[in-house]
């Protein structure tokens, strides 16, 4: 059962195979047959009595089938060779007539091959003319491109070249020709980078060389806008203020011609085209080199470059020459030179996309700016001109105006200002020194004489003089003041004249200017003028008449001291009584100058004295006196009376003191004469001959040379002598011995040592012009007397001593 069993199972599987062996590809067969094998023992065997079962139904099948056909394939063959004869009449035909063909298309062929090497040359042509046709934009964009650089017009030869890259290359890539251009591209970029900053290099070289005249024009434009307004101004203010605007027509013309004036001078007398920046520079340089490198990507370094070389350039420009300060073209070539590179760098700034930046100017202007302060101050320090300095401020001026009106900040350059104004005042306060002390020296020092109206107007109008009295006296008559007055009152003026031209243009208030007025006035006033008319003072050939000329002087420049705060309140149009308005310092300044005066008139007069008194010839040895007063007194006296006359001019106070110090000077001489240690020996006589020239002094004092002097207070200049004189002359030695220290006493002002002195020297002269008063009785009398007044007076010296 289990070998039917598998028998059975085996059966369909053999089937199976066989159909697979049947249906497949003979190269399949052997792994088919391989799993014959692979079964049970008995599968091969049993296969193959299969395969042999098989094969025997398809050999029926074929039989079959052949028995079927057979009779039609003996009809075919019997076909076939009814066939053959024909067929072979049809060979020789068919032969005959490939033959025939054979000769006629020979020449078809010929031209049939033509056609084709004619087709070939066509289409080949056709090749090239659209391979050419691609490559002659190529060729042309390439020629342009060279024509271009011939023609310098590298931007557009960089388009091109970016187009030629982009568009024109790829098409034809495969080309040796354009791998050629290709390779030439970065070569030609490089020439073209090598050519714009050549043209750059230039540029700068260029505008270096012509900044001056570039900052001249751009200066000049600015002088001639703000001229323009300002002339505009005035117009105006006359137009609302009316044209009596200053107490002298001269100043408003000044003014003008302050404000009007040109720092630089016109070529011609009509004025040309106004000129711009572009006009003299040609920036198509800059512009192709920066538009270049953008076309590379090197717009960075083109900027470094040319910010780099600028900064060089500015340092060039901002070292001056050493002898700037000596002319005024050496600081106008320095400014223009400087306003030329910043109006460059400005017109730069506006023209172009990031070539230089705002911040890049403000930082190179302010690097600048610290120079420029640097080189005026130092420079300027060495102006002792004033006309220069003032060249120079109009300059700074004009520079800072100009730099201002293309937006850079100026505060400082007119804070600079302000330090050269004070240097501009002390060149001013030395040549007005100069002035003064040549007006000095030529003045005569004495009363102005006027000999008619004309002359008499004429010195009104220089100087502010008003006397009712000279009004009404005839002609001819005098002013009393010399002719120095209205020479130094017109060149006060002048200074404030040219103090005035620096403070104009400086952005100030009225009030500011007017304080900057009235302070170098009064520096003029109180160091400069007081300094020249103290050193006049003290020269030694200005007499006791020219003091007195001087002191009058200084009363009137004193008096004028309020028309000039008038005249500078009418400039500047602010009032005196405005509460931080400066006054002039005139009253303590000739204050100071008539008390110098007064005390070398003291000095003067003094000296006079002592040269007078060193000419007394004295015989103090002389028995009997003369009987009349000693002539160099006399002279003394009629020289005193001259000259208190001349005082009469003089404030009283000045001329009593002057007078009364005369008096007690030849009081102290003729008491230090009569005291000197080399004087040995006095006589009686010579004390009576003394006593004479005292009289004279006295009756000099009580003549009143100088009116204004109470009682015999002159005359108490003399008392010391006047006592000590009548005590030797009455010999009333006991009085003064007996009354000495009370406060009535008759010689209340002889002093015991005077006394004894005094005493000594006449003792002594008895002694030896009395060699036989031993034998006359009054004369040992006199003799023990004078010995015994000697020894109180002495006592009561020694008595002085150890009290004190």
């Amino acid at each position: 059962m289990a070998e039917s069993g598998e028998g059975l199972g085996t059966v369909p599987e053999h089937e199976r195979i066989l159909q697979e062996i049947e249906s497949t590809d003979t190269a399949c067969v052997g792994p088919t047959l391989r799993s014959v094998y692979d079964d049970q023992p008995n599968a091969h065997k049993k296969f193959m009595e299969k395969l042999d079962a098989c094969i025997r139904n398809h050999d029926k099948e074929i039989e079959k089938m052949c028995n079927f056909h057979h009779q039609g394939f003996v009809d075919a063959i019997t076909e076939l060779l009814k066939v053959r004869a024909d067929a072979e009449k049809l060979k020789v035909q068919v032969t005959d007539t490939n033959r025939r063909f054979q000769d006629a298309g020979k020449e078809v062929i010929v031209q049939t091959e033509d056609i084709i090497r004619c087709r070939i040359q066509q289409r080949n042509i056709t090749t090239v003319v659209e391979k050419l046709q691609l490559c002659l934009p190529v060729l042309e964009m390439y020629s342009k491109l060279k024509e271009q650089m011939s023609a310098k017009r590298y931007y557009s030869a960089l388009k091109t070249m970016e187009q030629l890259e982009n568009v024109y290359f790829p098409r034809v890539s495969q080309y040796r020709f354009c791998q050629l251009m290709v390779e030439n591209l970065p070569k030609l970029r490089e020439d073209i980078k090598e050519i714009s900053m050549s043209d750059l290099k230039d540029f700068l070289e260029s505008i270096r060389k012509h900044s001056d005249k570039i900052g001249e024009t751009a200066m000049k434009q600015a002088q001639q806008q703000k001229t323009f307004s300002v002339t505009l101004q005035i117009k105006q203010n006359n137009v609302k203020f009316g044209k009596n605007m200053y107490i002298n027509d001269r100043i408003p013309e000044e003014s003008s011609e302050i404000v009007l004036k040109h720092t630089f001078e016109e070529e011609e007398e009509n004025e040309e085209e106004v000129l711009t920046v572009q006009d003299l520079v040609d920036f198509s340089p800059v512009y192709r080199c920066l538009h270049i490198y953008s076309v590379l990507g090197d717009e960075e370094a083109f900027e470094n470059y040319y910010r780099k070389q600028r900064k060089k350039q500015a340092r060039l420009v901002l070292q001056p020459q050493s002898n700037m300060h000596e002319t005024v073209d050496g600081y106008r070539r320095y400014f223009t030179q400087i306003v030329g590179f910043f109006v460059v760098e400005d017109h730069i700034l506006h023209v172009t996309q990031g070539l230089v930046t705002r911040a890049y100017t403000d930082e190179l202007w302010n690097m600048a700016l610290s120079k420029i302060i640097a080189v005026l101050r130092a420079h300027s320090s060495y102006c002792t001109d004033p006309d220069l300095v003032l060249e120079l401020k109009n300059l700074i001026v004009i520079f800072a105006d100009t730099l201002q009106g293309y937006g850079f900040p100026v505060n400082r350059l007119f804070d600079l200002l302000f330090e050269i104004r004070d240097q501009y005042n002390e060149t001013l306060l030395k040549k007005w020194a100069g002035v003064f002390r040549d007006i000095f020296e030529e003045d005569n020092y004495s009363p102005i004489p006027i000999v008619n109206e004309e002359e008499y107007k004429i010195v009104i109008s220089k100087f502010p003089f008003q006397d009712p009295d000279l009004e009404k006296q005839s002609f001819p008559k005098k002013f009393p003041m010399s002719q120095s007055v209205p020479h130094i009152y017109i060149q006060v003026k002048e200074f404030i004249y040219a103090s005035l031209k620096f403070s104009e243009s400086l952005h100030r208030s009225s009030t500011e200017i007017d304080d900057m007025l009235r302070k170098s006035t009064n520096l003029l006033l109180t160091r400069t003028l007081c300094s020249c008319l103290l050193n006049l003072i003290r020269k030694p050939h200005i007499g006791l008449t020219e003091l007195v000329q001087i002191i009058i002087n200084t009363t009137h420049l004193e008096q004028a001291c309020k028309y000039l705060e008038d005249f500078i309140t009418n400039i500047t149009n602010i009032s005196q009584e405005t509460v931080h308005t400066t006054r002039l310092y005139g009253l303590s300044t000739f204050k100071d100058a008539r008390h110098a005066a007064e005390g070398e008139i003291y000095t003067k007069l003094n000296q006079k004295i002592d040269e007078f008194v060193q000419l007394a010839d004295y015989d103090w040895t002389m028995s009997e006196p003369d009987g009349r007063a000693s002539g160099y007194l006399m002279d003394l006296i009629n020289f005193l009376r001259s000259i208190f006359q001349v005082f009469t001019h003089l404030p009283g106070k000045v001329a009593q003191t002057a007078c009364m110090s005369a008096c007690q000077h030849l009081s102290t001489s003729l008491m230090q004469m009569l005291l000197d240690s080399e004087l040995k020996q006095i006589s009686m006589g010579a004390v009576q001959q003394f006593n004479l020239d005292v009289i004279q002094c006295e009756l000099f004092a009580s003549s009143e040379p100088v009116p204004g002097f109470q009682g015999d207070t002159l005359q108490l200049a003399f008392i010391d002598l006047r006592q000590l004189l009548d005590l030797f002359m009455v010999w009333d030695w006991s009085t003064y011995l007996a009354d000495y220290g009370q406060p009535a006493s008759k010689y209340l002002r002889v002093n015991p040592n005077t006394a004894l002195t005094l005493l000594e020297k006449m003792k002594d002269t008895s002694k030896k012009n009395n060699i036989f008063a031993q034998f006359r009785k009054n004369d040992r009398d006199k003799q023990k007397l004078i010995e015994t007044v000697v020894k109180q007076l002495r006592s009561l010296v020694n008595g002085m001593s150890q009290h004190t």
